[in-house]
């Protein structure tokens, strides 16, 4: 164990670890998929320090064994008050499985690297679970898999459309979004003897099932009619979309058989104040010690001297969920929080000089948000970024300079290792530019903050699959190579831009992979920052992905689906191996000019 830290200095985790701290019972007891690191990066720990700071006693369970006689779930016996489950910090099948479908033979978020630690859909496995064990304790979920299936959802890797996962795991109550301020407020209603009943009506960000009509509600299309009819879905979709990107919001409703899923709006967006009490939280900042010689937990070393600075995202990308779970409105904390938790991290007995990153979803949106609060009130817009920057943006990146600085006279090293959205310092007016000091931004960023290389996500580089991921055109990343490079030059530096690609994505054909391939090349890239796009529950590209349709357009949308069309797509990336060669080549011949911009539409002889 860490000099100067106890065993009690962690969230309990046994029954002997219970007792040392003097409990004779436990008020709530968390189950998790993810092993158990005390640290503000992991939801759990978050929420166990959450329950804790409310003066309630709490324990984790970290990845119980479901597969033997249940005894995981028996060892702690009955809290007063709750069980709460999570995944853990990923969707359990995005977890297990790559994007082909094949079982993955490690989990970063276990000792050892080590796979098989959680089931298949593990927030339901452990509530009905629970509930079988214990049908009298209410169950609350949450985290990710919890939050992006709490409407009717495809499931991508059994290929179906399914219900809310309130109806499979039998959870009395659904947590969506970021957890801190949910739970507070069920503790806080339970203290002052409200039933779970007038918890689950009362409580902003929930979710429950009900037998009731909500007559104020927006009401969804069915699970039944989005079954029979994917048009239905698409509807759903869009109205879910545009409801959880505005600022104020109402109840949303949505039959499953005989009951409603009731979702309740979400919290306003959390005060810097709020952001910060919670990463003030007495967290060690460690691995619990049980995990002493089992191996090292990847996700932990990815992360453990690294800081968030601020949470949401307003990009809106198409494939991604990060708003619809963390919000579209940015939340930053203060810099006096910020720097006491780069105090936190100096003071680890194995750092070495080096922050890894000082970031967030995206890395260069702190403190960034609407200049006029009433036009954001007003706005359901997915993107604040696409199809063109909203006027009304507040893209200065003076706070982060000051920000970068600051952290900097207390650490050596300072890199950036979260993605940078270039699209929020390229393409502005000179005026806008100078007044938000872009151009300063991009200067200090690679001058202090590159490590060698700067990974940034263009995505693809087709126009018509960049409108359907609401990304900018790759003329802008063009752009920001030519400034990248030109500072290589006069700095004498010789650091590296590393551009992010997917394959497969709504709307990609052939000929759009064929582009990719020309167009890196070209650069000078051996492409190695790829994969193939995964459909994850409730993003617009999984939408179209399952129905063909833009729920916005109400037009059809080629999708690459079966093995073939993905490999072929796949094949791309990866030109330069001597399988790929002649094929690929013959693949550009075929649908792109040396001269063009876009692909060209193959002839019906070819």
């Amino acid at each position: 164990m860490t000099k100067d830290l106890k065993i009690t200095d962690w969230l309990p985790t046994t029954k002997k670890e219970v007792a040392q701290r003097g409990w004779e019972e436990l008020d709530v007891i968390l189950f998790s998929g993810d092993a158990y690191v005390d640290h503000p990066s992991f939801g759990v720990a978050v929420i166990g320090r959450i329950i804790e700071s409310e003066g309630y006693k709490v324990a984790i369970v970290p990845q119980p064994n479901w597969r033997d006689d249940l005894r995981d779930f028996k060892k702690l016996g009955r809290p007063r008050l709750f069980f709460g489950v999570t995944s853990g910090s990923m969707d359990s099948m995005v977890n297990h499985y790559t994007a082909n479908k094949r079982l993955r033979s490690d989990d970063a978020y276990t000792p050892g690297n080590k796979a098989g630690f959680r089931p298949d859909y593990a927030t339901t496995v452990y509530s009905k679970i629970l509930k079988e064990l214990f049908p009298d304790i209410p169950v609350v979920i949450g985290g990710i898999e919890a939050s992006m299936r709490r409407f009717a959802h495809y499931d991508y890797w059994s290929n179906s459309l399914m219900p809310s996962i309130l109806i499979d795991s039998r959870a009395d109550l659904l947590t969506y979004g970021m957890g801190e301020m949910t739970v507070r407020e069920i503790l806080q209603r339970l203290a002052t003897g409200e039933s779970w009943e007038e918890i689950k009506k009362q409580t902003p960000q929930t979710a429950f099932l009900s037998n009731e009509n909500f007559c104020d509600a927006v009401v969804l299309p069915s699970y039944e009619e989005c079954l029979k009819d994917k048009k239905q879905f698409t509807c759903t979709f869009k109205i879910v979309e545009e409801l959880s990107n505005r600022i104020h919001n109402k109840v949303i409703m949505q039959a499953m058989g005989q009951q409603n899923v009731v979702v309740n709006p979400p919290f306003s967006e959390m005060r810097s104040e709020e952001l910060d009490a919670v990463y003030d939280l007495p967290f060690t900042r460690l691995p619990h010690p049980k995990y002493r010689n089992k191996g090292e937990i990847p996700a932990y070393n990815m992360i453990r001297h690294s800081i968030n600075i601020h949470r949401g995202c307003f990009g809106g990308c198409s494939f991604c969920a990060i708003s619809m779970h963390q919000g579209k409105q940015i939340v930053s904390r203060s810099e006096a929080s910020i720097l006491r938790e780069v105090e936190s991290v100096r003071n680890m007995p194995d750092f070495a000089g080096t922050i890894t990153d000082l970031g967030g979803p995206s890395a260069n949106m702190y403190q960034m948000g609407g200049v006029d609060r009433a036009l954001c009130e007003k706005c359901k817009r997915p993107s604040c970024l696409f199809p063109k920057v909203c006027p009304n943006l507040n893209s200065n990146h003076t706070p982060l300079i000051a920000l970068y600085q600051k952290v900097r006279r207390k650490v050596p090293r300072v890199f950036i290792g979260s993605g940078i959205r270039y699209d929020l310092f390229m393409g502005f007016s000179q005026e806008k530019s100078k007044k938000y000091q872009h151009d300063r931004y991009f200067e200090e960023l690679f001058l202090h903050h590159v490590s060698g290389r700067l990974k940034v996500a263009p995505e693809h580089v087709s126009d018509a699959v960049l409108k359907k991921v609401r990304k900018p055109s790759f003329e802008l990343f063009e752009a920001l190579k030519i400034r990248f490079d030109a500072l290589n030059k006069k700095y004498h530096k010789k650091q590296q831009l590393i551009p992010y690609f997917v394959g497969s994505l709504p709307a990609c054909r052939l000929q759009d992979m064929a582009l990719l391939m020309q167009k890196t090349k070209n650069l000078g890239y051996k492409l190695e920052q790829v994969q193939d796009f995964t459909p994850t529950p409730m993003t617009l590209a999984t939408t179209i992905y399952y129905t063909g349709i833009d729920p916005y357009s109400g037009r059809s949308v080629y999708v690459p689906k079966t093995k073939k069309e993905r490999d072929e797509q796949r094949r791309f990336f990866f030109w330069y191996k001597p399988e790929n060669r002649v094929w690929t080549e013959k693949m550009v011949q075929l649908f792109v000019k040396k001269d063009e911009k876009t692909p060209r539409k193959p002839s019906k002889k070819r």
